[in-house]
C-alpha cells in the first residue's frame, strides 16, 4: 500500500487529519453516497514517505525523507521524533503505538522498536512511601475495588526494600465507573490521610477480600472505627470539597496520561508493562543511569 492509499484509508475509516490534501489532488469524482469532511490539517517539516496510526487514534507516525519518524498526537502536537537508518522505506506499529516496525530496503533489514511515551504526572500533595527526595519516582494509579490492584502492593514493598534510598512510591486514585464503591473508598482513604492514616486505610481496604468482606459503605466505616479515626472529622472530610478536588485531580491526571485502566504504573514517567520485581528494577536502574549522567 502506497502513501496516498494509506492517507485515503485514514480518511474514510478514522477521519484522518491528513485527508484534505490527498482528496484535493485527485481527479476522481466523489461518489454521491459518500459525505466527508477535513477534520484537521497541518504542515509537516519534511516530505512524508509513509504514515501509520495507532488503533486507538491517539497517535500518528510519519516517516520522512529526513530519516526520522515524527510522532504526533491526535491534536497535531509533535510529541517527538525517532531517528532511523537511511534506507528505511516503510513503517508499521502495534495497536497502541507502543512498538514501531521498520523496513529497510537498502540493507534488507527489519527492525522492531519498543516505544515509551513518557508521562509528566503531577504528584503534588499525593501520598507516598519512601524517601521524599528519592531520585526515582514510581507512580501507581489504583482503584480500591479493582481485584488486580491489591496484588501490586506486595511487589511495591519488595521494590522499596531493595531500593530504600533511591525510590519513592506515589499513589494516585483512579476509581473506575464500573465499581460502585471505588469512589467513596478513595475519598475515605484520602480523608483518613487528613488524620495521618492514609496507608493504614489503604492496606485495610485491600485486605477486605482476603477476609471475605465485600467493599461497602459499612466496610469503609468499620475500617475507620478500627483505626481509631475521629469519626465526625472523618465523615466531614470524606464529603468535603477539598477531598473531592484531590480525587478529581487524580482522575484528570490519569486522563492526561492516557490511562484507561488500573493498575497503571510509571517509573519516572515511563510506563511499566511487565510487573515483576526484575522489570521494576530494570526501569529503576535505567532511570538512575540517566540521573547520574545529568
Amino acid at each position: 500500500m502506497n502513501y496516498q492509499q494509506k492517507v485515503m484509508g485514514c480518511t474514510l475509516l478514522l477521519a484522518s487529519i491528513f485527508a484534505g490534501q490527498a482528496f484535493a489532488t485527485t481527479n476522481t469524482p466523489t461518489p454521491s453516497k459518500i459525505d466527508w469532511n477535513v477534520e484537521k490539517s497541518w504542515k509537516l517539516p519534511a516530505k512524508p514517505l509513509d504514515i501509520v496510526y495507532s488503533l486507538d487514534g491517539k497517535r500518528v507516525f510519519i516517516l520522512t525523507d529526513q530519516h526520522t519518524v515524527l510522532v504526533y498526537d491526535n491534536m497535531g502536537e509533535l510529541a517527538g521524533s525517532i531517528p532511523v537508518d537511511k534506507g528505511v522505506s516503510a513503517i508499521d506499529i502495534a495497536p497502541r503505538g507502543e512498538r514501531l516496525f521498520l523496513i529497510n530496503q537498502e540493507t534488507k533489514a527489519f527492525t522492531d522498536l519498543t516505544i515509551d511515551f513518557v508521562a509528566d504526572i503531577n504528584i503534588v500533595g499525593s501520598p507516598f512511601l519512601g524517601v521524599a527526595k528519592a531520585p526515582v519516582t514510581i507512580v501507581l494509579f489504583t482503584d480500591f475495588e479493582c481485584p488486580y490492584c491489591s496484588k501490586i502492593s506486595p511487589l511495591l514493598e519488595q521494590v522499596l526494600a531493595k531500593n530504600p534510598d533511591t525510590v519513592k512510591v506515589v499513589l494516585k486514585n483512579l476509581p473506575l465507573g464500573m465499581h460502585q464503591f471505588a469512589d467513596p473508598a478513595a475519598r475515605a482513604a484520602l480523608a483518613a490521610g487528613e488524620q495521618g492514616k492514609f496507608w493504614e486505610f489503604h492496606n485495610a481496604l485491600f485486605a477486605l477480600p482476603a477476609q471475605n468482606i465485600a467493599l461497602s459503605e459499612k466496610a469503609i466505616e468499620d475500617i475507620a472505627v478500627k483505626l481509631g479515626l475521629k469519626m465526625e472529622q472523618f465523615k466531614s472530610d470524606m464529603a468535603s470539597p477539598k477531598i473531592r478536588q484531590k480525587l478529581d485531580q487524580d482522575i484528570m491526571d490519569a486522563q492526561k496520561a492516557g490511562i484507561t485502566g488500573t493498575p497503571s504504573i510509571f517509573v519516572d514517567g515511563h510506563p511499566l508493562r511487565e510487573r515483576t520485581v526484575e522489570d521494576f528494577q530494570k526501569k529503576i536502574d535505567a532511570a538512575l543511569g540517566k540521573t547520574e549522567k545529568k
